[in-house]
């Protein structure tokens, strides 16, 4: 029976992971355990806050026909790069209000081999929605084409240690990082708040992009991808940082000014795009056809799409 409340939602999931620990494969996840580990489930609701409940116990189904959840981890049906979370500015900056042994503990915990295994990691490109301040990396009061005060200076305190633990745990993790907002002197209203990106300096924005990559590859921190915008589609009421990228711009900036500027720099991060609700994928298709396009996506070997953002 399909689950009406939440609780019987949760209860239901826990009940999946139950039988997804009970059921691993040796082709997948190696031999199972000889006994697992209880299942523990949490609620959060309009009046609960991560309160304990009781998980369901793990049943075999009496037969395929009854109403139950089958899982045959030697099935296969999509490739996934990986799970994780995001590298925000006020995450990281948690991160190290913790005493060393307990950000150790934590991040062992996250991506320990024997833990959750978080492979993936989403990092800013400057400030997000989740930031201790809005910022750039080219902090400028005037136009600055030539990027003369480019700095990830902010970065160094928290943002970067945090990803280098990150790695040093689990060597695999595939970071890919947005922007949320292009310095404030590329825009016309002049504000990180909203508002949409100028022609005039694409240029200068591919070259940030390229100085983003070698700052955090000079300091340890390799980044497998970048995609052009956070949410292309929405200024988010000027409220947050924001930047609405119409398609044929993102075209344009994509196949004429970042990708060369990367595959000028030697640099092979992947470009990504519709970093933004699912319900833009024609939007990729249109960008994917056109021939400037799909230069780039040749170059860069291979353009993806990314799923939304992560809080």
């Amino acid at each position: 029976m399909f689950p009406k409340t939440r609780r019987e939602f949760l209860q239901l999931s826990a009940s999946t992971a139950a039988a997804a620990t009970l059921a691993k494969s040796s082709a997948l996840w190696g031999e199972a355990p000889a006994s697992s580990r209880p299942v523990k489930a949490w609620l959060t609701s309009a009046t609960q806050k991560f309160a304990p409940i009781e998980a369901p116990k793990w049943i075999a189904a009496a037969s395929k026909e009854s109403e139950s959840i089958h899982i045959d981890p030697a099935t296969w049906y999509q490739q996934i790069l990986g799970f994780g979370g995001a590298f925000t500015d006020t995450s990281c900056y948690l991160f190290y209000q913790l005493n060393p042994q307990d950000r150790k503990a934590l991040f062992d915990e996250l991506f320990g081999p024997k833990e959750l295994r978080f492979s993936m990691g989403r990092t800013c490109i400057g400030s997000s929605d989740y930031t201790t301040s809005i910022y750039s990396f080219d902090e400028s009061t005037e136009p600055n084409p030539e990027l003369k005060h480019f700095s990830i200076e902010h970065h160094r305190a928290y943002i970067l240690p945090s990803l280098r633990m990150a790695r040093e745990i689990n060597p695999d993790m595939f970071l890919f990082s947005a922007p949320w907002s292009p310095p404030a002197w590329m825009k016309p209203n002049r504000s990180m708040l909203g508002g949409s990106m100028e022609k005039t300096y694409f240029d200068s924005y591919a070259q940030y992009f390229v100085r983003f990559l070698q700052s955090y590859a000079a300091e340890g921190v390799r980044i497998n991808a970048t995609t052009v915008q956070n949410e292309v589609d929405t200024n988010q009421v000027s409220r947050m940082p924001a930047c609405v990228w119409r398609q044929e711009d993102e075209e344009n900036f994509v196949a004429n000014y970042l990708g060369p500027a990367l595959e000028r720099a030697s640099l092979d991060t992947k470009i990504w795009i519709l970093d933004h609700d699912y319900d833009l994928w024609g939007r990729v298709l249109d960008e994917l056809v056109t021939q400037r396009s799909t230069d780039v996506w040749t170059a860069l070997h291979g353009t993806h799409t990314t799923v939304p953002s992560m809080p």
